[in-house]
């Protein structure tokens, strides 16, 4: 037997006409050949799967940055789309003229917000140190107070009211728990860093966005359609409708609510009105944060000597926000993609509650998916059940 008598190719039929049996290894020249373990694909696969998993490591801490941009992204496009085309300014000076928006529509609020407090709190300082050296009688709304006027009285004029108390409670309350005060500094420091940095995340990530967005967009949409071909078209455009809708609704809603409260707060009596419907709106883009407000505020004018305008007010924030949480929310907020309450509830809540102020965002839009896909289901269902008229609901072929 020489070497022409051997198969010349991987596979070829073995002498005496024996097809190589599965599993057995094959005689290819001189070796033999034995199948894989693991083979190319499975391999590349499973690569896959370890970068992907390694990349939600290490860069799971980017999340809610990357998320708020995209939030901000989607329901600002067509803005982007005006500038670009309509201005004529290209991706990249749009991009630009919109960071440069949102850059002195963020910082302009919060150095007002800065100012105020720090205005406020230097009157307060100045009060408590005219206290201090000269002391002061009760307040006349704490002893207005019912069932625990005369204890408040008595403990003011113990600690607060002569001259000297407020320095001994300082001293006392530094003295005892001055490791706490450092690390509660320390703390507020690292979480401002910490924010500031998500900040320059978030706006790093929103350039690129509106700067590159088709070309992110088209390259999704090409994997999803190799993913999905029958379901994409209409998956793919829940994320962006739920979006826009949300953004919409939960804006026009806390501005709303703002507007309303603060006339209320003004007819009502209650000082710096505009600053406290301010803090309304603000509260309004939380789940519960507005009747929080609103009962706060009328808890303090009852304690302060006008019962009548703090229950009118909580009757008139009560109304308004049982009209706007049945019907203006949910219309607004699940309607372009014609999400139910509960769902459209449970998204809001959830996603405060998981990732803060951006969950306002992605509660909805995952709940959205949600629903979409048990639609898509229960449409297939139907589909197959109208095909085969004569099989039952849930019996097999």
């Amino acid at each position: 037997m020489n070497t022409r008598d051997m198969p010349d190719r991987m596979g070829a039929s073995a002498p005496g006409g024996d097809k190589p049996v599965q599993g057995q290894p094959n005689q290819v020249g001189l070796r033999v050949y034995r199948q894989p373990l693991v083979t190319n694909i499975s391999a590349a696969r499973w690569l896959l799967l370890a970068i992907v998993a390694a990349s939600v490591y290490f860069f799971h801490g980017f999340l809610v940055p990357v998320l708020a941009a995209s939030v901000i992204a989607l329901a600002s496009w067509p803005i982007r789309d005006r500038a670009a085309e309509g201005m004529g300014l290209g991706r990249t000076g749009a991009a630009t003229l919109l960071i440069v928006l949102l850059v002195c529509f963020l910082l302009i609020p919060i150095a007002m917000a800065l100012l105020y407090a720090f205005r406020e709190l230097r009157d307060w300082i100045s009060w408590a140190i005219l206290v201090n050296s000269a002391g002061a009688p009760t307040p006349g709304w704490m002893l207005d107070l019912p069932q625990v006027g005369e204890w408040l009285d008595r403990n003011w004029q113990t600690y607060i009211g002569r001259p000297g108390g407020i320095s001994e409670i300082v001293q006392l309350v530094s003295g005892s728990n001055i490791g706490a005060i450092y690390r509660g500094a320390i703390t507020a420091g690292t979480l401002t860093f910490h924010l500031a940095l998500n900040l320059l995340f978030l706006l790093i990530t929103l350039f690129v966005l509106y700067r590159d967005g088709d070309k992110i967009v088209a390259q999704i949409d090409r994997v999803g359609r190799r993913i999905l071909p029958e379901r994409w078209g209409r998956l793919s455009r829940v994320v962006p409708a739920t979006i826009s809708s949300t953004v919409t609704g939960m804006t026009l809603i806390a501005i709303g609510e703002g507007v309303i409260l603060g006339v209320a707060y003004w007819l009502a009596g209650v000082p710096s009105p505009v600053t406290f419907g301010v803090i309304t709106g603000f509260m309004a883009l939380i789940p519960g944060g507005a009747p929080l407000s609103f009962t706060l505020v009328s808890v303090y004018l009852a304690a302060s000597g006008a019962p009548v305008a703090g229950l009118a007010l909580f009757v008139w924030g009560t109304c308004e926000l049982f009209i706007v949480d049945k019907t203006v929310r949910p219309m607004l907020v699940g309607g372009p993609v014609k999400l139910p309450f509960l769902p459209t509830f449970f998204g809001l809540i959830g996603g405060v509650k998981t990732m803060g102020i951006v969950g306002l965002f992605v509660g909805p839009v995952l709940m959205a998916l949600l629903v979409s896909i048990w639609r898509e289901w229960q449409r297939e269902i139907a589909d197959d059940e109208t095909r085969r008229p004569g099989t039952a609901p849930g019996a097999e072929t």
